[in-house]
């Protein structure tokens, strides 16, 4: 079973069209992808994930799901690998995305713990064998989303790692004093492509802890930041690792929690007002998450010219 590639792994957020339907925007989602392919996120840098968080998936149907990954992989053209968004609450709607992702030719599945029922973690253990069985031909990512969810213990992930086609683990953790994420990532990473989701690339990227892959939101925006990130981690610079996440990226975060904390919740709407103050089509994300474009476009704006981010729009 092939493993996820080393890179960025990159969620593509879904474009709307601006009606009261909010109908997938097919055009602008090829736009996105076209995009990032043309900039040099390639096989040698990126995994693309279609329909994850940032995706919107939490607000689209089954078909739409479906529709979106499908769109993915015909833009892609085997370019990059294609992850497809897995996540949800029913055992049976898994098997039936993971057989959909199979079909329509994407590389991997991204699957975490339902959510809303605090479920146990041999039910999480039941609901991964499932779709294993499902699709064979898929590789499966374990999303550890510890905050809606079952969080995943070092005897769980042992467990997991006896299922030949889970092949990469999207990892976060609470941070502890027992060193969660370090423990299974140092532990673990021969047996799985660890994808860091915790943003401590200086440290992850470290042949100690062995992680190959990570969650990079700038790429939507910045792709050059992505490809430089991977060559860096790949130069051993980790140095220059730390001051690209405290200067450049680190601005973004601070932004993106500020909107969560006193504005808005969900995923994908700062990446899409990024998207936007470069020229790409631009949305909203669905409700109940709410337009955060006319608030925080000056301050985006503003963030985006302090790190430097290229082909941003002058006001």
């Amino acid at each position: 079973m092939k493993k996820a590639l080393e890179g960025c792994y990159v969620t593509i957020p879904t474009p709307f069209r601006d009606t009261p339907e909010m109908e997938v925007d097919e055009a602008a989602l090829r736009a996105y992808v076209r995009f990032l392919v043309d900039a040099g996120l390639t096989a040698d840098y990126a995994t693309f994930l279609a329909g994850g968080a940032a995706g919107d998936f939490s607000t689209m149907t089954f078909d739409e799901r479906i529709r979106v990954a499908e769109v993915v992989v015909e833009e892609v053209g085997g370019a990059a690998p294609v992850a497809m968004g897995a996540q949800t609450t029913s055992t049976l709607e898994l098997v039936r995305l993971a057989k959909a992702a199979e079909a329509l030719g994407a590389t991997f599945i991204q699957v975490s713990c339902p959510f809303y029922f605090a479920h146990t973690e041999a039910d999480f253990e039941d609901y991964v064998r499932a779709a294993a069985e499902a699709a064979p031909g898929v590789g499966l990512i374990i999303y550890n989303t510890f905050w809606t969810s079952q969080n995943l213990s070092f005897g769980m992930i042992e467990r997991l790692s006896e299922i030949p086609n889970i092949v990469g683990l999207k990892w976060a953790t609470p941070r502890t004093d027992a060193m969660e994420f370090e423990d299974v990532t140092s532990n673990f990473s021969d047996r799985f492509t660890i994808i860091d989701n915790n943003l401590l690339f200086p440290v992850s990227a470290m042949p100690a802890l062995g992680a190959r892959a990570f969650e990079v939101h700038h790429c939507n925006f910045w792709p050059e930041w992505g490809i430089k990130l991977v060559d860096e981690v790949r130069a051993g610079n980790y140095a220059e690792i730390a001051r690209m996440l405290v200067e450049e990226g680190m601005p973004f975060y601070k932004l993106w929690v500020d909107i969560e904390r006193t504005y808005t919740s969900g995923d994908g709407y700062l990446d899409k007002l990024c998207m936007e103050l470069i020229g790409l089509p631009s949305s909203r994300c669905r409700p109940p998450t709410r337009d955060v474009r006319n608030r925080y476009r000056d301050r985006c704006h503003a963030m985006m010219k302090a790190i430097g981010v290229p082909r941003l729009i002058e006001k």
